[in-house]
């Protein structure tokens, strides 16, 4: 492992993806996304994707400098082609439209498709906190390469499919729920391979459809949905994401044989204001987290958590700390710098 200062770690996502072909500002905004995801500990998201996405710019996967295309709007409803772009640019535009809407119409929703990967959901919808609104986003696999199994089912027929809300408080950080409707994030078992570690059991079936601790197993097994033996929750809630961010944005369901990547999203965004005053909503919402941190930990635990304080609190101690980034991605970051002919400019090599 290495362990790298956030904005070294920046920088070196930022120039590599721009030698690549990413403008100025898009590469900074995927580094900025990509690496304020290792901050909150959603390594799966970090800097360990920028190779990724890297070879899908090559490929034509994903377009630098796509347009955003409006294909039809009302005043309160957004419908957007990305055009290919990277999808943190597109999903950020996007959720900027919709914030405004409900700021003019107390709700709105957009859709969003042919856009390339979006990272970590909770980036979107936090945004919309910070405008003192509620902000909700699903999103789909991208008719890529199906990972997870429907409950009761061998063979997968579904993506990870995230959904994240997030409202706006009164408290130091964030409070959101941010979760893969699988048994765990797809990134987690690309990073446990990495790392070259074992997995807990309940997370992945090999392809024989028997429980497996080996995270190499994912490209001939299949992820089980969220909830244990209780499975048919995170499937239904799957589907219904599957729905909101393939079918309802004519993105479609299934796997694209051509292997593009194309995160269908669905954003909605409520305009606390036009439900009660914001600061009593932000103030409640505080004293709720503290009525839920109030419960004496059970066996086993420190202290009660309220939803997205880990995050923050994880974020804060590795700002100082720095990141660590695993041997096998500091190769390859290594290595297409050298090919940049970024070696002494960024340090590595």
């Amino acid at each position: 492992m290495t362990r790298v200062q956030p904005d070294r770690l920046a920088q070196i996502a930022g120039r590599l993806l721009h030698a690549a072909g990413a403008s100025e500002d898009e590469a900074a905004t995927v580094a900025r996304h990509c690496v304020g995801a290792n901050l909150v500990g959603h390594d799966s998201h970090g800097i360990i994707a920028v190779p990724t996405y890297i070879d899908r710019m090559r490929a034509g996967h994903i377009v630098p400098g796509a347009p955003v295309q409006v294909v039809r709007e009302t005043a309160a409803t957004t419908i957007v082609d990305g055009g290919w772009g990277f999808g943190f640019v597109v999903s950020e535009y996007v959720m900027r439209i919709t914030i405004e809407k409900a700021r003019q119409n107390g709700v709105a929703a957009a859709t969003v498709r042919r856009q390339g990967h979006v990272g970590r959901v909770a980036d979107y919808p936090l945004m919309a906190a910070q405008a003192d609104m509620i902000g909700l986003m699903t999103a789909d696999s991208g008719r890529s390469a199906k990972l997870v199994v429907p409950f009761g089912g061998r063979e997968p027929r579904l993506g990870t499919n995230p959904i994240c809300i997030a409202m706006p408080s009164d408290l130091e950080g964030p409070m959101f729920v941010d979760m893969a409707t699988s048994a765990v994030a797809g990134g987690k078992l690309n990073l446990a391979a990495a790392r070259g570690e074992a997995i807990p059991e309940g997370w992945l079936l090999d392809r024989d459809g028997n429980p497996t601790t080996d995270p190499s197993q994912r490209t001939e097994g299949a992820m089980l949905p969220l909830g244990g033996s209780e499975g048919h929750k995170g499937y239904g809630l799957s589907a219904m994401v599957e729905i909101l961010s393939g079918v309802l944005t004519g993105l479609g369901f299934g796997h694209d044989p051509s292997g593009r990547h194309n995160d269908g999203c669905f954003m909605a965004v409520f305009d606390v204001g036009a439900f009660r005053p914001v600061a009593e909503f932000k103030r409640e919402v505080a004293e709720f987290a503290a009525y839920l941190k109030s419960s004496p930990p059970a066996k086993g635990f420190d202290r009660v958590y309220y939803p997205g304080e880990l995050e923050h609190l994880r974020a804060q101690r590795l700002r100082v700390e720095g990141i660590e980034v695993e041997d096998s991605t500091w190769q390859r970051l290594t290595e297409l710098a050298g090919e940049f002919g970024l070696s002494a400019e960024l340090g590595l090599g």
